[in-house]
């Protein structure tokens, strides 16, 4: 007995250490979330003053109070100046266009953070539930490498990679990285001694500022050291908890939702969703509506098939099939109750956490597909930050590790792609036309 547990836990030990799992899902939450709150403060631009201004309907001093009360971080309570409020808001939409695009994502994700943070703070009446989902996620993105794939970061380290292996040599050091860490440690310095933050929140903002540049002081002056290995492996530990914690988010959403609803007399009795058709708030599209709700049996069969989805989700984790299934039929009512009941940011929010647990084959089809759209849009060479194909991934070999990210995630039965082969043999055979390592 003995014999196979030990065996088995060092194996589990090793795959959660040696690579962060889920690559192409972490991704896919990543584009899914920056492309939601981007697309809303888009489209709030021309009403921000209302939502989050400090003149708006909930002033800048009832916010302040019930900062004061309950905590919450908000850089828009340091001061009540117009410029401010745009010039957080500006940063906001910078900062989510960035990390959709995968630049920087490590750095994009903590701005990202503190936009979210700052803008639904500021105003906690303002949203219709999909707030909330994009206020959690954009904290546990911060704990992911969300740019291991499908970013201009993945590019990057592939150029930097190629030029390497030239014969010229290495290329020239990245500079933007350190210049933006630098700004970046001089503005928090600044928020430190004005006494703009709080303990907590100073001590998490100091130690991942610190742990960038320690990040990547070692893996210029020592990229093959033991201690960079050591890094590798926590910052792997930390994206696979904050991983499971992003799947368990939304297993829990799921599944308190369905249970509060078997216990109203609406939902039992199959008329619940026939109500909202009727509100003027959610409905946009009141002959749509009206068409929908004159069918009885439809508005039965949505109220208990909506139920029964959303208790079961959690459970079909444990068969692939049935959650490829259902995850499929959930995302298609996300879209419906985009369009019927004109929550579009709500749906974007839920689609991008259900992202999650689809199929790594699904997104490397998916991924695949975007890059022929895009030589057939683009021809001439000019490449924008869509999912590539495989082949922009360096080979393994050369004195580089292969590139992490071949795992599915394995606690919900998904398929193994196989393991990495060592770095010294080539992870796939040579494609035509590109020398082997």
């Amino acid at each position: 007995m003995r014999g196979r547990v030990v065996p088995r836990a060092a194996h589990a030990v090793a795959r959660v250490t040696d690579a962060a799992l889920g690559p192409y899902q972490t991704a896919v939450v990543r584009i899914g979330f920056a492309a939601t709150w981007l697309l809303f403060l888009l489209r709030e631009f021309p009403h921000r003053q209302e939502l989050y201004g400090p003149d708006g309907p909930w002033s800048w001093s009832l916010a302040r109070r019930l900062v004061t009360d309950n905590h919450a971080f908000t850089v828009l309570m340091w001061s009540d100046s117009q410029a401010w409020f745009e010039t957080v808001y500006a940063l906001a939409v910078l900062s989510s266009a960035l990390l959709l695009l995968g630049w920087r994502t490590r750095t994009m994700s903590v701005l990202f953070m503190i936009g979210v943070l700052s803008l639904q703070n500021r105003s906690v009446f303002v949203g219709d539930g999909g707030d909330n989902v994009v206020h959690l996620m954009s904290i546990y993105l911060v704990f992911t490498r969300c740019g291991q794939v499908w970013s201009l970061d993945e590019r990057r380290a592939v150029r930097a990679a190629r030029a390497a292996r030239a014969p010229g040599g290495p290329a020239a050091a990245d500079r933007s990285g350190p210049v933006l860490w630098a700004v970046l440690g001089l503005a928090l310095a600044l928020a430190t001694g004005a006494g703009r933050l709080d303990a907590g929140w100073l001590v998490v903002f100091w130690v991942l500022w610190a742990v960038q540049g320690l990040w990547w002081y070692v893996g210029r002056r020592a990229p093959r050291s033991e201690f960079r290995v050591l890094l590798d492996a926590i910052a792997n530990v930390v994206h696979n908890a904050a991983l499971l914690v992003i799947m368990a988010e939304a297993c829990l959403i799921y599944s308190t939702a369905g249970w509060y609803k078997i216990q109203g007399s609406a939902w039992q009795d199959g008329t619940a969703v026939y109500y909202p058709l009727h509100l003027d708030a959610f409905s946009p599209w009141p002959a749509l509506s009206d068409l929908l709700s004159s069918h009885g049996v439809l508005v039965l069969l949505v109220t208990y098939g909506t139920v029964v989805a959303q208790v079961a989700f959690p459970f079909t984790l444990l068969n692939r099939r049935a959650k490829n299934v259902l995850l499929a039929f959930m995302m298609v009512e996300h879209v419906v109750i985009a369009v019927v009941l004109g929550l579009p940011f709500f749906s974007l929010a839920m689609i991008a956490a259900d992202s999650v647990f689809l199929p790594t084959s699904f997104l490397r089809w998916t991924g695949r597909w975007a890059a022929r759209a895009r030589g057939r849009l683009l021809p001439g060479g000019v490449r924008l930050a869509l999912p590539g194909p495989r082949t922009e991934r360096p080979p393994a070999g050369a004195g580089q590790l292969p590139p992490p990210g071949e795992e599915s995630l394995p606690p919900f039965g998904e398929e193994h792609a196989g393991e990495e082969p060592a770095p010294h043999t080539p992870a796939r055979p040579a494609e035509p036309g590109r020398p082997r390592p």
